[in-house]
């Protein structure tokens, strides 16, 4: 139940550190925004606009403190073919109709299918991004593009981002390295690759408008398919960004309000020419380990974002991208779980190669929907095939050889019908056969139906069939979809 009090904690129960994390995310949210709209094909203020208000108002509506949404690579990329064929009004629309279906999805409460997502897949999905973030740096690190002073900016980054704390926690260390490699850079006059080089920064704020395109069904069905797949696409990426930030904060919060949040953040900001976002994990792990709680450090990201592409352009657009490179660079470190290496020998294989499929995928295809989904396909296969191995039947008969009882344990599903079918001996001569189902729960359609064609087959031969046991949920399913009590009961059956 919603707390006013909890709210108003999560605003001002870390007012220092939520500011100080968020201007350390918004100065690593420049060139990530610019990127991403070069990605989708539009011009670089789309992206900043974006982040700027998808920060701003899933800080207010969102379901999780201290996670930074804004613009990404993930829901960029399924923009650059709309974008392409119809232009960057239709962008716009699409990514209104995005955020709508997302607070859809919230109202249905349909944040409950990441209970299916298993921790191999998690894990996977992390190791992935980790290394997608890595590669994400590795333009700026071509030797055939930038000078040798890069390398040697982002090695001292890096000294500074790990042994600044080793004297001090009062202040982040990712925004002390940005201070001193944008120093040194500017009094040695290094010649550097800065944020400046990615793009013009836009100079006006953003302001409302609604996106110029005919209203028709022939435009609703242009954009849809678009449309649904950033909602889905962004939802996932959140809600599994929001399950990390929850385990590294030892927190829990609302899945289907984060669902709303995100929706109302990109159907607002599809109004005032932003482009669709949502969850980013780079951007949630800086502002967590620069010392981001709440939800005024999101907003603070947002806040400043805005404030430092239009009012301080001149001074942003001199910070060397080796700092954030360096930055970029620490947060991938953090993010891999180095331990999953290690339990690859500790682990069940079957746990291990859900997790190394869910890595291939995502970095093969550069698209998280397409690896967590090939991981919890399988997740589902492997646990379909431990429980089938769970199930047994065994049968006594009686001394005179004319009645046996089969006893079922375990679960009857799909994966486990073969197994049930080849437990009956269905040439045995007998009068009386007793299928006991006490041990055992029937679960769909295709144990029903393997029930229903071993009642038939022995009544076909002569045999009297009775099953005992049944639990209510069993009992339910089997009345309400079996046929063997029905006239034509095997033609119905084998018409299936």
């Amino acid at each position: 139940m919603f707390s006013l009090d909890a709210y108003r904690t999560q605003w001002l129960g870390n007012i220092r550190g939520d500011l100080l994390a968020g201007l350390v995310v918004a100065l690593a949210l420049i060139p990530e925004a610019i990127a991403f709209s070069i990605i989708a094909g539009v011009d670089p203020k789309i992206g900043l606009y974006a982040s700027f208000s998808i920060a701003v108002i899933v800080a207010i509506t969102g379901g999780r403190p201290g996670m930074i949404s804004a613009a990404t690579a993930a829901t960029a990329v399924l923009m650059i073919t709309l974008v392409r064929d119809h232009g960057l009004q239709y962008l716009l629309a699409a990514t209104v109709l995005a955020g709508l279906l997302q607070i859809a999805a919230g109202l249905l409460k349909l944040g409950f299918i990441m209970r299916y997502v298993s921790k191999s897949v998690m894990t996977g999905f992390v190791n992935a991004l980790a290394i997608l973030i890595f590669m994400a740096q590795l333009p700026e690190l071509d030797p055939r593009a930038v000078s040798w002073i890069t390398y040697v900016l982002v090695a001292a980054g890096l000294a500074i981002i790990y042994l600044f704390p080793l004297l001090t926690t009062a202040i982040p260390s990712p925004l002390v390295t940005i201070v001193v490699l944008t120093g040194l850079s500017v009094a040695l006059g290094l010649d550097v690759r800065n944020v400046g080089d990615m793009g013009a920064l836009p100079d006006t704020l953003p302001v409302f408008l609604i996106p110029d395109i005919p209203l028709t069904f022939e435009t609703l069905m242009i954009i849809l398919p678009y449309s649904v797949a950033v909602a889905v696409v962004g939802l996932l990426e959140s809600l599994m960004t929001q399950n990390i930030v929850d385990d590294l904060t030892d927190t829990k919060s609302d899945r289907n309000q984060e669902c709303v949040g995100q929706g109302i953040a990109n159907t607002a900001t599809g109004f005032i020419g932003g482009m669709a976002g949502c969850a980013m994990i780079g951007q949630s792990m800086i502002n967590v380990k620069s010392g981001g709680r709440g939800r005024l450090s999101s907003a603070a990201a947002g806040i400043f974002l805005l404030i430092m592409v239009v009012g301080l352009g001149d001074l942003v657009s001199i910070i060397p991208m080796a700092a954030l490179v360096a930055i970029m660079i620490m947060v991938a470190i953090g993010t891999f779980s180095w331990s999953s290496i290690k339990n690859l020998t500790v682990h069940p294989r079957s746990s291990s190669i859900v997790m190394i499929a869910t890595v291939v995928a995502v970095v093969y295809t550069h698209n998280l929907a397409i690896g967590v989904l090939v991981g919890v396909l399988l997740s589902g296969i492997f646990f379909a095939g431990k429980i089938a191995q769970l199930f047994n039947v065994t049968s006594e008969i009686t001394k005179s050889g004319s009645h046996r009882t089969y006893v079922v344990e375990g679960q009857l599903f799909y994966g486990s019908v073969e197994d049930f079918m080849n437990a009956f001996d269905f040439k045995e001569a007998l009068t009386k056969v007793i299928i006991d189902v006490s041990r055992a729960h029937i679960w769909d359609i295709s144990s029903v139906q393997a029930l229903d064609l071993v009642i038939l087959k022995f009544r076909r031969d002569g045999a009297e069939v009775e099953v005992i046991g049944m639990n209510t949920a069993t009992e339910t399913i089997v009345d309400k979809l079996a046929v063997h009590d029905k006239p034509g009961a095997m033609d119905k059956l084998m018409g299936h």
